[in-house]
């Protein structure tokens, strides 16, 4: 059956704000060591994608199938809509197809699935997964392999037209139906596929449909990076014949742009041995090649850009008791308090993007032991040397064991937090690298006090790799916090110096009390990517060249 036309139903926009595409992201599928169903033959897989919408699973694309193969790297780029703000549940099932009758769902064609999420995918670039049948049963040694590039279009993006002259005929009562692919090869050595051309029938000098790929995709941002391109004589069975290979980089190939060519001898290294006189097997030409470079926020995140989740939690004697049930601050066995549920809301999607899932945790308006001194910035795992927590339940479990030795106070300071984050988001901007971007997230159940120093440290901050979010928890008066949020005009410091860029966003939570968790984390982290770009962009520092993949042991147990 031909694949579906649409890419199956968007994730509901938030209430508060209307969500954009942030972008949409290429996903190149291959698996190794399948099942072998068929008895004659080997299997012959087809992939499946389905997507998470409101709790069901909905195919929103398929592969194609190829035949008699267990090892199958396929052409088919998967393509869905990418929101930073919010939990993307992809999941990848294998079939065993059946020729006319299409891709089967009876359990014996079924070879194995597993689940990710998009935002692992993106931050890791490449992810390779076992396969699991049934209930968590492993597929054998079967594995998955998702790579992940932004599509062309926002990315930078290169089109290329190819052509062939005078290939070597692989058939005896027609000519050759080639088709050409096209191969990154990576730092170990490895190939990977980058595009593969529809076959042209009967024809030894074909002239194949213009293509787009991105750069990242094509060269991993390296000009001189080797690429292999390799032409083949289409064979029903799946066992094409190898017709000739070329070598070039993409710095070689922009020799086209304009009026120019670019050609390359396709070469047999077999006959290049046997022949005396062997030439080539034919020439591959190079007719046009356009290029357009826009860096974007996956640009940034896939050339291995880290996002630092901080929080920072209002310990002020206005919340009341901890010990009270009315306190905001009161633990409910049974329900998660507005603090809690902020703090997950936002902390689970930030948490894909931190490769050691370790976040910062502070407090402020509170007296604490051993001197019981109000302090507006300390760890709430007390331990000044290391603040950070692991994961966001070592946040979770930090902040239950924090509240029964403090004695909440005030004034409701942030300046002092603000200021902390900004100066190691300092430290990292002076490494001029696109490497580490903070986000700093503020619970407070109240208007600040210290306004003027927290509008200059909002200030500063503006020209440095960071953002912050405010949630304002409880049902006080915010009106006044409005101001630091410059959607209604620009914030400027106690003595009128205006702020670089936007970098406040502020909510009051009982705007989402009846909505769900991931509505909050939409609206708040919405324009994060935003002001990422405007960041990078403005110090005009590039994304980096993205690292080699690493396995993440979280991802590999059954789901």
């Amino acid at each position: 059956p031909r694949p579906p036309a649409g890419m199956g139903t968007v994730p509901e926009p938030c209430p508060q704000a209307s969500l954009a595409v942030l972008s949409k992201v290429e996903l190149r599928v291959s698996c190794k060591h399948l099942l072998d169903r068929d008895t004659l033959n080997k299997s012959d897989p087809c992939v499946l994608l389905l997507m998470q919408t409101q709790g069901q699973w909905m195919e929103v694309d398929r592969s194609e199938v190829i035949k008699s193969n267990l090892n199958p790297v396929f052409a088919k780029i998967f393509t869905v809509d990418y929101y930073f703000e919010e939990v993307q549940k992809l999941r990848f099932e294998v079939y065993d197809s059946h020729g006319h009758a299409g891709v089967g769902t009876h359990d014996d064609d079924f070879l194995g699935g597993t689940e990710c999420t998009v935002g692992q995918i993106v931050a890791q670039k490449r992810v390779t997964k076992p396969l699991f049948l049934k209930y968590g049963k492993f597929a054998g040694k079967s594995t998955i392999t998702i790579i992940s590039e932004e599509i062309s279009g926002n990315n930078g993006y290169v089109e290329l037209a190819f052509r062939a002259k005078k290939l070597d005929d692989k058939d005896l009562f027609s000519k050759s139906d080639p088709f050409l692919e096209i191969y990154r090869i990576d730092d170990d050595r490895s190939e990977q596929l980058v595009y593969r051309t529809e076959v042209v029938k009967n024809n030894l000098s074909p002239v194949w449909e213009p293509f787009k790929v991105s750069l990242n995709s094509l060269c991993s941002c390296e000009e001189k990076r080797k690429l292999r391109g390799v032409v083949w004589d289409y064979d029903s069975r799946g066992k094409h014949d190898f017709i000739g290979e070329f070598f070039t980089t993409f710095e070689e190939m922009q020799k086209a742009m304009g009026e120019n060519k670019v050609q390359w001898d396709c070469m047999n290294p077999k006959y290049k041995i046997k022949k005396r006189n062997y030439k080539n097997s034919g020439v591959v030409v190079l007719l046009d090649l356009k290029i357009h470079r826009v860096y974007s926020f996956l640009d940034y995140i896939m050339g291995g850009c880290q996002i630092h989740f901080t929080v920072a939690i209002d310990f002020t004697a206005s919340n009341g008791d901890p010990r009270n049930s009315c306190s905001l601050h009161y633990i409910n066995p049974y329900q998660p308090n507005e603090y809690l549920k902020a703090l997950v809301a936002v902390g689970e999607i930030c948490q894909d993007y931190d490769s050691d899932k370790k976040f910062s945790a502070l407090g402020f308006g509170a007296r604490i032991p051993p001197k019981y001194e109000v302090s507006h910035d300390f760890a709430i795992n007390f331990n000044p040397d290391n603040d950070e927590c692991e994961g966001i339940q070592g946040v979770v479990e930090s902040y239950q064991s924090c509240l029964p030795k403090i004695q909440l106070y005030g004034p409701t300071n942030v300046a002092p937090i603000i200021s902390k984050v900004a100066r190691v988001a300092a430290d990292e901007e002076r490494t001029k690298e696109a490497s580490q971007y903070f986000i700093l997230l503020i619970l407070t159940d109240g208007v600040v006090t210290d306004m003027a120093d927290t509008r200059e440290a909002i200030v500063r901050a503006s020209y440095l790799p960071m953002s912050i979010i405010i949630v304002g928890v409880g049902n006080a008066d915010f009106t006044d916090m409005q101001i630091l949020d410059g959607d209604d005009g620009v914030l400027r410091s106690p003595k009128g110096e205006p702020v670089l860029r936007d970098i406040v966003q502020f909510v009051p939570f009982r705007e989402f009390k009846n909505a769900s968790p991931t509505a909050l984390a939409k609206c708040v982290l919405a324009e994060v990517p935003k002001q990422v770009v405007e960041y990078y962009s403005y110090k005009a520092f590039p994304p980096r060249c993205p690292r080699p993949p690493s396995p993440d042991p979280t991802l590999g147990s059954p789901q």
